[in-house]
């Protein structure tokens, strides 16, 4: 692993090889390599089904080592520096595969990666966590059925019984935490299903017999977790060496587990103090009301997107294209009654713009679509959610952005909303932060971020359990928000030290949007130039 490190690292910012092999400094020999990286862990069986055998894990990983060299041999030389990005970010994914097969290892470890089926779209680039390549995602299909949706649909569906069989052979891991809050996942497979079933009365018996066996074979899974549960005791956190070789290796993030510690407990201070500053300025005016009824929902939630396209229009924060309305109007959310509101229903409730300013989500989203990128390596989602830094960090800063550019000039409350945001981001981030170096349990993650989240806002708890879960299975999701909002401030303040008068926000996001969704390190050396900090991460 160092000598492949020291390699990329000399080929990059010297242009010498550290042997005599042949070189290969065509671009395209990087995009080839790419195509197959992504492809090597999608390993299935003749059936279909995907194949997390421990002796197919080992093939992938020897096949790993020979893809590392072969990255080796690809010498960048009079590159431009997006191609130069693009050959950094393959290595990191390198990592990140790596990292999976050695360390997380869901297939071992978490019973919910075997949870396959999903009702909604992700507002991030892919699914949060964990996700085999075999999910059948539902919010792709039209309902009644065509007749070539339902062979597709029943086909996937069709693979959930075998690679249920083939879990209980491979989970064998003794990640407590993990194991008893993934057989909820499970169980719920069966709720999706049932609700399937409703949708898909008129179709043909195949497709029932797919449905029927997936939720027999989900049954049977979730019986056979619970019946091995009593046995586990194991920890489940990574702990705190592992989380910062992902966060520098993978993430491409230049910090350890340590300093990001100190990162959220300073956001959270300022949160905090921020909202008691703002309270103490608005202490004169009413508190914001919750929408009492649907009638009220729907006029607040119409005038606030209003409100919001019309204000990145008129102060050109960013650039406005014709997908992203449209986009925003199909997750404006609904009514929901008071005590089954859970926290950021307690905030669009309130103000929707608040919450609206983090659903910029969806611009990215539709982005892939209407807007890809060039480069092959950053067109799509990357794997293994190395996008979680740039995405939920943009989501997150686009709520003090807008705030601080003007967006509730009009209406001064809205702004503790802002800071009430993120103190609960932070508390949840730090949340993890403790139970991935194993200091607590799921259950005190979940206590530390209802007690420091603002009093009062927390609502439904299950929200909170969802997070906590995630953020176990996934390290470095519950801090991301946080973290990768300060890379992306840092970068704006060297884009402004840098370009001084001539600085315009709305050229900042297009350059920024235009780069992909990277991790925000390379994003930050394709727009400055400044290549220390990729160095010194090549170097660790």
């Amino acid at each position: 692993m160092k000598k492949i490190l020291i390699g990329i690292f000399i080929y990059l910012f010297t242009g010498n090889a550290l042997t005599a092999q042949t070189k290969d400094n065509a671009y395209p020999s990087l995009v080839q390599l790419c195509k197959e990286l992504r492809t090597l862990e999608r390993t299935g069986l003749p059936n279909g089904v995907p194949d997390y055998r421990a002796q197919t894990i080992q093939k992938i990983q020897q096949t790993l080592e020979q893809y590392r060299e072969r990255l080796l041999k690809v010498d960048t030389s009079g590159w431009a520096l997006e191609n130069k990005v693009d050959y950094v970010l393959l290595h990191a994914e390198m990592n990140a595969l790596d990292y999976n097969c050695r360390i997380l290892k869901p297939w071992v470890r978490d019973p919910a990666f075997y949870a396959l089926i999903f009702e909604e779209q992700s507002d991030t680039p892919d699914h949060e966590g964990p996700t085999s390549f075999a999910a059948v995602e539902l919010w792709k299909y039209t309902f009644p059925l065509s007749e070539e949706a339902e062979k597709r649909l029943t086909a996937e569906l069709q693979v959930i019984p075998p690679l249920y069989q083939q879990a209980t052979i491979n989970l064998t891991g003794n990640a407590r935490d993990l194991w008893l809050a993934g057989i909820g996942d499970i169980k719920d497979q069966r709720r999706i299903l049932e609700e399937l079933e409703k949708k898909t009365t008129q179709n043909s018996r195949a497709l029932k017999e797919a449905i029927s066996k997936a939720k027999v074979a989900g049954m049977q899974l979730a019986a056979w977790l619970e019946k091995q549960s009593p046995d586990k005791n194991g920890l489940s956190g990574i702990g705190k060496e592992n989380y910062t070789w992902h966060m520098q290796h993978v993430l491409l993030a230049p910090y350890t587990w340590e300093e990001e510690v100190g990162l959220l407990n300073r956001e959270l201070t300022r949160a905090c103090a921020s909202l008691q500053l703002e309270r103490e300025h608005n202490r004169k005016l009413p508190e914001l009301k919750a929408f009492s009824d649907a009638a009220a929902f729907n006029k607040g939630t119409e005038a606030s997107v209003n409100e919001l396209m019309g204000f990145l229009k008129q102060k050109e924060i960013l650039p406005v294209k014709d997908y992203m309305e449209p986009e925003l109007r199909k997750h404006m959310g609904e009514y929901i009654p008071e005590e089954k509101r859970n926290f950021f229903a307690n905030i669009s409730f309130r103000a929707p713009g608040v919450l609206y300013s983090h659903s910029t989500h969806w611009f990215e989203v539709a982005r892939l679509t209407h807007d890809p990128h060039t480069s092959v390596l950053r067109r799509e989602a990357l794997p293994f959610n190395m996008w979680m830094q740039r995405s939920e960090g943009l989501a997150t800063s686009m709520e003090e952005t807008f705030m601080h550019t003007g967006l509730w000039d009009d209406n001064p409350r809205a702004r503790e909303l802002v800071w009430i945001m993120l103190a609960q981001r932070c508390a949840r981030g730090l949340a993890s932060l403790y139970a991935q170096a194993n200091m607590i349990n799921y259950e005190e993650a979940r206590k530390f971020q209802v007690e420091w989240t603002p009093k009062g806002w927390t609502g439904d708890e299950s929200l909170v359990g969802f997070e906590q879960h995630l953020y176990l299975r996934q390290p470095g999701y519950g801090t991301s928000y946080v973290t990768g909002k300060y890379f992306i401030e840092r970068l704006m303040m060297d884009m402004g030290r840098k370009q001084q008068d001539d600085f315009k926000l709305h050229d900042f996001f297009d350059s920024f949007y235009g780069a992909g969704i990277l991790p925000v390190s390379l994003v930050t050396w394709q727009m400055t130039g400044m290549d220390d900090e990729i160095k010194q991460l090549l170097k660790k």
